[in-house]
């Protein structure tokens, strides 16, 4: 269940669909088992990287302890 439509952003984002499991992979491994605080994370760092305050590879380097 998604409670946040972070696939939306990433989409406008242009982020592709493998590095977008790669960053909720690492996001995961801070919240294992709670999709209500993982989602926000995922979807606040495709908005940073949609807006250029981020890069995808910033992202992913940064993660899990992203600071956007």
């Amino acid at each position: 269940m998604d409670y946040f439509n972070y696939k939306a952003v990433a989409t406008e984002a242009k982020i592709p669909a493998g590095k977008l499991e790669e960053l909720i992979s690492l996001l995961r491994s801070e919240y294992p088992n709670d999709l209500m605080m993982l989602e926000p994370h995922v979807l606040r760092a495709c908005r940073a990287i949609r807006d250029g305050r981020l890069t995808l590879d910033e992202a992913l380097a940064a993660a899990p302890s992203l600071d956007y």
